[in-house]
């Protein structure tokens, strides 16, 4: 590490445990009554000094203030409000717990943070749900899916039914950082994009950021989706499930040491391929995963973690094709207070994406992945109720298997092949402020430094002048460039290294209680790429590091909006106007092979991306109707132009829309509680059409009609839209007996519109004629669903 790097931590670490001399510190723990769940987002208020705080992600707290007598007010969503009188004359350990209110019927379903942060916090372009309102949602098949809800925030889109992953303000699926209790998620589909791989039963806590990205984030430019799983319950044996159509879920928490330590495991698996048989259908296609976390509480200053997560999908055709794919993460954490105003995680991390394929008619098995393991030490310091500091370090180091082939039988006579496998570390070290200038203006600001290492491997092709690609001038097309050499490499050796300083910087000024303008800008670095040329990302797609023929993505990002809380908070409004720019965002050349390939630099050139747009959320959120509505008019474009004048770049060198651009995306949601017994939620859904290609022309060839395309993705799909529905009953005999149910009726795509995934042209055999035919994955979908808790 670099020495003035070094010495700034230590000046930080001495600077910030001193003690205050003319104020005392009021801190401690927020966690549920009924389980000693730790809770995010608290909102501590003190009224007579006009501050507070809300508590981090372990539920912590800290207050540095005057010498006194205070009412301390301390409100969460969904539970009753805490008011409590104190005499600060010394630093005082306050630890809560707070009671679930029994009244829901005004509970909101979005929210960011409360008691008026929203206005005055300079955070932006930031959306959280809870496990909650995730379930209220409906969803396909009826199984809750937290993909399937972060869909209908504003500036977030999918390539359609049956796509894997999300994109975010135009950019990618692998622009995107996903975490499950800090772990990192390669892949977060279930079943080719039906189902997310997050088992809401088991989430505390998510949160999506689209912009204002704060420095503890990187290695990824478009977004991060944070989420925390519950922690277990320390008081009593607990359990939670589902039974659906299609699949069903168990949860079982518990005390591993009553209030000291609790245990949490939670399962999932789909069945529908069980009933196959019966209809003489020999395919399969499931998936199942397990949720775990256990928790200790050592002594008032130690906290002791352990969560898992593993996942599988399986998909295979007649006994001769299986499609094995998923993940697996593991995370060890310890929390420590140094002091009543430095909070602590130290954590290291395991995280496993695995891709598997057997074809059995073949002969032969397939595997290949993506492993990380890492090492993060992050603190918070609460210098006082004026000035936060959030600052770490993070080292992660890679192994990239971009594919093996092994015979599956003696006399498959296909011959053991391995792709040279890669290797990487990326080192950051970052320092946040969060900085209340004045009553109006509040900064957070920071900067974090990336350094990043393609270590050594055993062979990296060598190529004349560098470049990989080469342009054929007689056919005026790119090709790949042939080898003139090889360069064997130590594992410990350095090929490339990358430093890049990526500051962030957000302000919130509010006009008064209920209006404020915020603006936010980020330089941010990636230097993974997920190499994929489909719109929607497959298992099959390979994850591949930055070195010498593949730069880092470099982004820039822009934002400004306007916040109004309105009519005593019932209703918010949310407006942004963005402008993002990529640079060396990967493209590919022409009949690009990407499968087995092992200089997959050969098919690659670095471009550049662009993308802008406004959003729109306007949430009510109280009374017994209450929802949300989101626009987004937005642009995403890419562009490769040429590397000399005798070349001419991807499209001519012409911008061309991406295949995840958006122009028009309308969500919105609605729920209503009729009354204990019943409520009902629904969603209205509006896209425009993703771009694609449609032949322009053709021309006959030996009998054969060859298909003529022009500009990349000039065309379009027709647009989508459809209407989901779902009414929930909650017995009233739920009030006298142990066993909680709950029926969920749904319905999606209520009027079974035909959305098509893809247009293709063939010829048809009776008339010789070229005809377009539309491929749609669902029409109307009926569903039924059966929740328990004991």
């Amino acid at each position: 590490m670099h020495r003035p790097i070094v010495c700034l931590f230590i000046l930080l670490f001495f600077f910030t445990t001193s003690k205050a001399q003319e104020k005392y510190t009021l801190f401690g723990t927020i966690t549920e009554a009924s389980s000693n769940e730790t809770l995010i987002g608290v909102s501590i208020a003190v009224p007579e000094l006009q501050t507070g705080v809300i508590t981090n992600e372990y539920g912590f707290y800290s207050l540095t203030l005057p010498k006194g007598n205070y009412t301390i007010i301390v409100s969460y969503i969904g539970f009753n409000d805490i008011k409590k009188e104190i005499n600060l004359n010394k630093d005082t350990t306050l630890n809560l717990q707070l009671n679930e209110a029994i009244e829901e019927l005004n509970e909101i379903i979005l929210t960011e943070d409360i008691e008026k942060v929203n206005i005055r916090k300079p955070q932006m372009s930031v959306n959280s749900l809870s496990s909650s309102s995730i379930k209220k949602i409906p969803a396909i098949l009826g199984e809750a899916d937290v993909l399937k809800s972060i869909l209908l925030l504003p500036g977030v889109t999918s390539g359609g039914e049956g796509a894997s992953g999300f994109n975010v303000r135009g950019g990618s699926v692998d622009q995107n950082l996903i975490l499950l209790d800090e772990a990192t998620i390669y892949n977060s589909s279930h079943l080719f994009g039906f189902f997310s791989v997050f088992n809401p039963d088991a989430i505390k806590d998510l949160k999506l950021y689209k912009g204002g990205i704060p420095a503890k984030y990187g290695g990824r430019i478009s977004s991060v989706l944070d989420i925390y799983q519950k922690e277990g319950n320390s008081k009593e044996f607990k359990a939670n499930g589902g039974i659906g159509i299609v699949s069903s879920r168990l949860l079982l928490e518990g005390p591993l040491k009553k209030d000291k330590g609790a245990f949490l495991i939670g399962g999932r698996s789909s069945y529908a391929h069980l009933f196959l048989p019966l209809l003489d259908n020999d395919n399969k296609a499931y998936f199942y995963d397990l949720n775990t976390k256990l928790n200790y509480k050592i002594n008032k200053n130690n906290n002791l973690y352990l969560s898992g997560y593993f996942g599988r999908d399986v998909f295979s055709i007649a006994n001769s094709f299986e499609n094995t794919y998923g993940n697996s993460v593991i995370n060890l954490r310890w929390n420590h207070l140094f002091s009543d105003k430095l909070f602590s995680n130290l954590s290291l991390i395991y995280s496993d994406y695995f891709y598997g394929l057997e074809l059995d008619f073949v002969g032969f098995k397939w595997n290949s992945g993506i492993q990380n393991f890492n090492l993060k030490y992050d603190f918070k310091n609460y210098i006082s109720n004026k000035l936060k500091l959030n600052y770490g370090l993070n080292n992660t180091y890679y192994r990239f298997n971009p594919g093996e082939i092994k015979p599956n039988r003696s006399d498959s006579g296909i011959l053991p092949n391995k792709l040279t496998d890669k290797y990487a570390n990326e080192f950051a070290a970052y320092i946040d402020a969060e900085h209340k200038v004045s009553s109006n203006l509040t900064l957070q600001y920071g900067v974090r430094w990336s350094h990043f290492t393609r270590l050594g491997q055993d062979e990296l092709f060598i190529y004349e002048n560098n470049q990989a690609v080469n342009f054929n001038t007689d056919f005026q097309i790119y090709e790949s460039a042939e080898p003139i050499g090889i360069e064997r490499f130590k594992r410990s050796a350095q090929i490339t290294t990358f430093n890049n300083l990526e500051p962030r910087v957000a302000l919130s000024y509010a006009l008064n209680n209920n209006n404020s303008i915020k603006a936010s800008y980020n330089h941010m670095a990636q230097y993974l790429h997920l190499l994929s040329n489909t719109s929607s990302p497959t298992p099959l797609d390979v994850w591949s590091p930055s070195g010498k023929y593949i730069k880092p993505q470099i982004l820039d990002q822009y934002a400004i909006g306007y916040f109004k809380n309105f009519n005593n908070d019932s209703y918010s409004l949310e407006t942004e106007a963005y402008y993002k720019d990529v640079k060396n965002r990967i493209d590919y050349i022409d009949g690009a092979n990407l499968i087995a390939n092992d200089a997959i630099e050969q098919v690659i050139l670095n471009g550049k991306m662009r993308s802008y747009g406004l959003e729109l959320m306007l949430k009510k959120n109280s009374g017994k109707l209450n929802g949300w509505l989101s626009y987004t008019l937005s642009k995403s474009e890419q562009q490769t132009p040429p590397r000399s004048t005798n070349e001419t770049g991807i499209n001519n060198g012409k911008w061309y829309t991406t295949s995840f651009d958006k122009t028009h995306d309308l969500s919105i949601n609605a729920s209503y509680n009729l009354n204990d017994k019943w409520s009902f939620n629904s969603n209205l859904i509006y896209q425009s059409g993703q771009p694609t290609n449609y032949p322009i022309g053709q021309f006959e060839y030996k009998d054969l009609s060859i298909p003529i395309y022009g500009d990349r993705n000039n065309q379009r799909l027709p647009s989508y839209n459809r209407l989901d529905i779902s009414a929930t009953l909650t017995p009233k005999k739920n009030k006298n007996r142990k066993l909680q149910a709950q029926w969920v009726f749904g319905i999606y795509n209520v009027y079974n519109r035909k959305n098509a995934a893809s247009i293709n042209f063939s010829r048809n055999e009776d008339t010789g004629n070229n005809e377009a035919l539309r491929t749609s994955i669902f029409g109307i979908v009926p569903s039924v669903t059966y929740n328990f808790k004991f």
